[in-house]
């Protein structure tokens, strides 16, 4: 068995190793400089005899360059692990193997192994790295200038955008409008949490307790029509390079941001942070906290011990924090103790002691079948933001297409109760049903944490309860997940 071979082989590795060389495969190619000075030779040190060299390529060209690379055997020895269905799929295909066993994984909570996990949770496959936190960035001189208060709810925000609109010299809200994935990982992934309520939410979706064209998921795209006015001029083809700039340059209030832009414009300009706002004050709050990064080895590698030494590397709190500091903005998962040094990274971390986490709405299931949800839920997103489309039109629609090969959308809903959708009839549409998910897929109470502790211990993020082993559907829908990548 793989997992038992991985056991004893982990046995193994407090030996010498003989001189071994490896390669890592990531899309992280802005981390480069990053690994080469300091992550890889902090490994090497402790591991004399192993040389590690960083593969990167461009973000978008990443899974068609490694499936590519994979099949025609040429493909480094360490491969960097996309959440969910992308590496899933790549495991599925022999391409990842098993690592379940592993010495070290007992350092990450469930919730943290899930995104790298068979669906029964039973089989683990790469080695979770780091999670990125969803917010927004804000300009200290320009709300010293203005005498602007941070908003704590939706009103006040709108407020505060209003003054800085007033006043004319500043754009109030920088964001990308032609770039779809903004409008949804920034826009509506971002804000939408405070209006489903986390995981409660997003499960209920899953198991079709909720749908789409909800309320809840209704109000998120009217917010993201209300900030149309504040984009200024040209959002509509403004990239995402030139929002940055836009933003660092000293010329924009706030800016819709992910954790992952704490590094690159930290001592350009004097930047706090900022939790999505909520309702009214006093209300609990709720933010994406998306497991975004892990690690698995390459079957194929003849470099296996070494491979296997750097996997169990990462699982160190050496590593842990290590990574976290060198790169602010991207959070160890593991469950070690450590501080953080960057003032932006540590108040983002401490979001976790204050509100419940969750990960981005589509990423699970719910963007196996055609059309997938995470595509269309961009393109809607960013049709409502720039006023192509109503906020029910999106909501509507988004329903409509889940619905039509998504088993638990398609029967009666049952708010609390277990999905008592069935699935319909055969059809010769691979991908037109899905697997029902189980009612245990509940929110873990939520946690604080001692002075400042890795990913791991956030404040809530779901202990994801196992899912249901694939149906043949899913395996169909993992398959297609790996031929669209060519």
């Amino acid at each position: 068995m793989a997992n038992k071979w991985i056991g004893a082989l982990s046995l193994l590795l407090c030996g010498q190793l003989m001189a071994s060389e490896l390669v890592i495969e990531s899309w992280r190619i802005d981390d480069k400089a990053l690994w080469e000075q300091k992550i890889i030779p902090a490994f090497e040190a402790a591991h004399p005899g192993i040389q590690v060299t960083f593969n990167g390529v461009q973000n978008v060209e990443y899974m068609p360059t490694l499936w590519q690379s994979l099949k025609a055997g040429k493909a480094g020895d360490l491969i960097t692990c996309r959440p969910f269905d992308d590496s899933l799929a790549l495991f599925k295909a022999g391409y990842l193997a098993e690592l379940t066993e592993m010495a070290g994984m007992e350092n990450f909570p469930s919730f943290a192994q899930s995104p790298w996990q068979t669906d029964s949770g039973a089989q683990t496959f790469c080695v979770p790295m780091a999670s990125v936190i969803h917010g927004f960035f804000y300009n200290k001189t320009i709300f010293k200038e203005l005498g602007l208060s941070l908003p704590e709810t939706r009103e006040d925000f709108f407020q505060v955008l209003e003054k800085v609109k007033a006043d004319g010299r500043y754009v109030p809200l920088a964001m990308s409008g032609s770039e779809s994935w903004v409008a949804s990982e920034l826009g509506f992934q971002n804000i939408g949490p405070n209006y489903w309520k986390g995981e409660d939410g997003r499960l209920a979706l899953v198991n079709g307790q909720e749908r789409l064209d909800d309320p809840q998921y209704r109000q998120v795209f009217e917010e993201l029509a209300r900030w149309r006015p504040y984009l200024g001029e040209g959002a509509a083809a403004r990239d995402y390079a030139a929002t940055n700039e836009l933003f660092t340059s000293g010329k924009a209030a706030f800016y819709v941001a992910g954790s992952w832009e704490i590094a690159p414009f930290t001592g350009k300009l004097d930047f706090g942070v900022m939790r999505p706002p909520v309702a009214k004050r006093g209300d609990g709050c709720f933010f994406t906290d998306h497991t975004d990064i892990g690690m698995g080895l390459n079957p194929a590698s003849k470099n296996k011990e070494a491979a296997m030494a750097f996997l169990q590397w990462l699982t160190s709190a050496q590593f842990a924090e290590l990574y976290t500091n060198a790169l602010p903005g991207f959070f160890s998962l593991s469950n070690h103790f450590f501080e953080v040094s960057n003032p932006a990274a540590r108040e983002m971390m401490e979001w976790r002691d204050q509100c419940d986490s969750t990960i981005r709405v589509a990423t699970q299931i719910l963007s196996r079948g055609e059309p997938k949800l995470g595509d269309e839920l961009a393109s809607q997103s960013q049709a409502v933001l720039l006023g192509k489309q109503t906020p029910q039109g999106a909501a509507t629609l988004l329903e409509e297409e889940l619905k039509a090969w998504y088993a638990p959308h398609q029967g009666n809903k049952a708010k609390g109760a277990a999905c008592q959708c069935e699935a319909p009839a055969a059809s010769s549409d691979p991908l037109a049903t899905a697997p029902v998910i189980d009612e245990t897929l509940t929110t873990a109470p939520a946690q604080t944490s001692a002075p400042v502790q890795a990913e791991g211990s956030a404040a809530t993020v779901a202990e994801a309860a196992p899912l249901p082993a694939a149906s043949p559907q899913t395996e169909a829908a993992l398959a297609q997940q790996l031929e669209g990548a060519q």
